[in-house]
């Protein structure tokens, strides 16, 4: 009797000190999508969530959409540290709405704990076809040369003021040297649309979203806006072949709560790292025109930083306000 006690007594300490994670293996793992159902982050985490089931058990994915991101964002910042509820961060919860709007919910380094980056998108400068022919544009270096020889005749299209494409625009119009109007349109869709109708000269577009019209010939590709080529464009040049240092793109990545205990944190990591590098999710991610980005945690808080800082800059630069 009383070897079975002492077997129950520490049986009943190794659950009491056991981590939350572990206490509730039998509930769901939460992910917070703060954007609308069907987009590429949204496709991205389901994929994801599907591959690490047999790691973490059912996972659930929960879409918060509204407030540029910030609405899901929030639930996640103030989620029970317990290593249930994670969700994704993006270059705009993480790094451009600190800047663009006046009140922020949350603080972007404060209130969360880095899991890992997952996906990179590229976005790339394009122009409608028709355009760039009778303007004779071949090259990044043709269209500044433009732009500088006739100043206020060329104007870009973007998704809205603060948008990525409304920063990239405005980065590489200080980067050149030129003056492009800018004219913000109620989303993506639209800011395409208005590009393919001939209304705006050139964008900066999600590369997932250009390519179908880029390998259809409506859209002549002019650069990414990486640092490298992208394997999906490998014959198109970066920017900053031009524009030394010039790098925007789209990302996101897994995140919980501040307060997260360690080994939750590995363990996540661990197990969505395993499923980002499995050669059925850089299939999926290749379809998407994404690139599949696994790093550590630590390595994740400092991009994140680091892409906070970078944008500070750009946003005052744009002079976007959101109220």
């Amino acid at each position: 009797m009383k070897r079975r006690t002492l077997i129950a007594s520490a049986a009943a300490s190794a659950a009491a000190f056991a981590s939350p994670f572990a206490r509730a293996q039998a509930r769901p793992l939460r992910i917070i999508v703060p954007y609308a159902a069907g987009g590429p982050i949204d496709v991205t985490a389901r994929l994801l969530g599907e591959r690490v089931k047999d790691s973490l058990g059912t996972v659930i994915i929960e879409n918060r959409p509204g407030g540029g991101g910030n609405i899901g964002a929030d639930v996640i910042a103030k989620a029970p540290p317990d290593g249930l509820t994670i969700g994704i961060s993006a270059v705009a919860t993480h790094a451009i709405n600190p800047w663009l709007f006046s009140k922020m919910p949350y603080d972007a380094v404060k209130d969360f704990t880095a899991i890992t980056q997952m996906v990179r998108v590229p976005n790339v400068l394009v122009m409608n076809a028709d355009t760039a022919a009778r303007l004779n544009i071949r090259t990044l270096a043709d269209l500044i040369a433009y732009g500088k020889s006739n100043p206020g005749r060329l104007n870009y299209g973007s998704g809205g003021n603060g948008s990525a494409g409304h920063l990239a625009g405005e980065m590489f119009k200080q980067g050149a040297g030129i003056f492009a109007v800018h004219i913000p349109y109620n989303g993506g869709n639209p800011a395409q649309l208005a590009l393919l109708s001939g209304q705006v000269d050139f964008n900066f577009d999600n590369l997932a979203t250009a390519a179908p019209n880029i390998r259809a010939g409506k859209l002549k590709a002019i650069a990414v806006t990486t640092l490298s080529r992208s394997p999906a464009l490998p014959d198109i040049p970066p920017v900053a072949d031009t524009l030394k240092g010039f790098a925007i793109d789209t990302w996101w990545g897994l995140v919980g709560p501040a307060g997260l205990q360690r080994d939750v944190v590995h363990k996540l990591n661990q197990a969505f790292v395993t499923a980002l590098q499995s050669p059925e999710a850089k299939t999926r991610f290749a379809a998407l025109m994404a690139e599949p980005v696994a790093t550590t945690p630590e390595e994740f808080a400092a991009f994140m930083k680091s892409e906070l800082v970078k944008y500070e800059k750009v946003v005052k630069l744009s002079g976007a306000k959101v109220d």
